[in-house]
């Protein structure tokens, strides 16, 4: 930490940058997500080379009145979860707590795993929690269906899964999810005005929901990036890909890092491979926004200023160039 002027600097680098990321990450930071012009890509790096060195283990294999019960402990950034996973109808992994902050926290560290997990809560006043089934974990990360798979084959060596059962979810786990599979589905064209369309379409809940885990593990975002519309009443459900979704699928095939690089170029070839086959104004239309997405630089958040509260006092956040200034909060006090 530096001081400047009237206010303090905090230059990280290397192994201490990870480290920072590890906060930004636990802490819920503003500037890894939200606007593509103010979030820190080099930050972004760092929490997804983190999340390489997550901790995934198991333990405490048990019988329960139906099925049988293990316990799943994720850990990274210096802290660890242990949520409780069960062998039912599906496999359902779940975390509760009274503790808003725990549950935002073990949805995090699902989310660096690769898994879609939204915070719920039971009632107006009950207890918030976290429940994923079979079809998210297997979108999840290699380390973690591996360990999910080794609870399901201990739990069929003893009895508490079925069977077959169990050998249904070691096909998901040990596959996961296969992405041209439910490539094939998406419809494409233009609107009447000249708009890109790419839709899938599903009555099935769980396909929907597959789908939109694949995109996030991607690194697309629901409401910037795709919508979705949940069936209902039998009738079909939709995940549309928006332009910018294309785009920035197009950005991360050739800026992205490991799994989530390999599978935004995988996305992007196979949408314009499709785009060829129908040829004209689609193809076009398609290999202008894929051509922007790949041209973006990666942005810096020179001139970035944000008002956060660190311990109940206000404070204002300026980035200059690669570093950060922390200003005086309200009591006029430097941080």
């Amino acid at each position: 930490m530096i001081n400047v002027g009237s206010g303090y600097q905090v230059v990280a680098s290397g192994d201490d940058a990870v480290k920072l990321a590890d906060l930004y990450f636990l802490y819920g930071p503003p500037l890894l997500e939200g606007d593509e012009k103010v979030i820190n890509h080099k930050l972004v790096e760092a929490v997804r080379l983190g999340a390489r060195g997550l901790g995934i283990s198991w333990e405490r294999l048990r019988p329960t009145k139906s099925d049988g019960a293990a316990d799943l402990i994720i850990s990274g950034g210096g802290v660890a979860v242990k949520y409780n996973v069960y062998l039912r109808k599906d496999i359902l992994l779940i975390f509760r707590s009274t503790d808003r902050s725990r549950v935002e926290l073990a949805a995090r560290l699902l989310r660096l795993a690769g898994v879609t997990a939204e915070v719920k809560r039971e009632g107006v006043e009950g207890m918030w929690y976290i429940e994923v089934t079979t079809d998210k974990l297997a979108a999840g990360r290699e380390e973690l269906r591996k360990v999910l798979a080794e609870i399901v084959k201990r739990a069929a060596e003893n009895d508490l899964v079925d069977a077959g059962k169990a050998e249904r979810w070691l096909v998901k786990l040990e596959e996961g999810l296969v992405l041209a599979e439910e490539l094939s589905k998406y419809s494409m064209g233009l609107s009447g005005g000249g708009a890109l369309m790419v839709r899938f379409g599903s009555t099935s809940r769980n396909s929907i929901e597959q789908v939109v885990a694949w995109l996030e593990k991607m690194g697309l975002r629901e409401g910037r990036h795709f919508t979705v519309k949940m069936p209902e009443g039998g009738k079909n459900g939709y995940v549309s890909i928006l332009r910018e979704g294309l785009a920035h699928a197009a950005w991360l095939s050739v800026r992205g890092s490991g799994e989530q690089q390999k599978l935004a170029a995988d996305f992007v070839e196979y949408i314009l491979e499709r785009a060829k086959k129908k040829g004209g104004a689609f193809y076009e239309k398609v290999k202008e926004i894929i051509n922007e997405g790949m041209s973006r630089s990666s942005q810096t958040l020179k001139g970035f200023e944000k008002r956060v509260e660190v311990n109940g006092e206000e404070h204002t956040v300026k980035v200059e160039g690669w570093s950060a200034e922390l200003e005086k909060g309200k009591s006029g006090k430097p941080c």
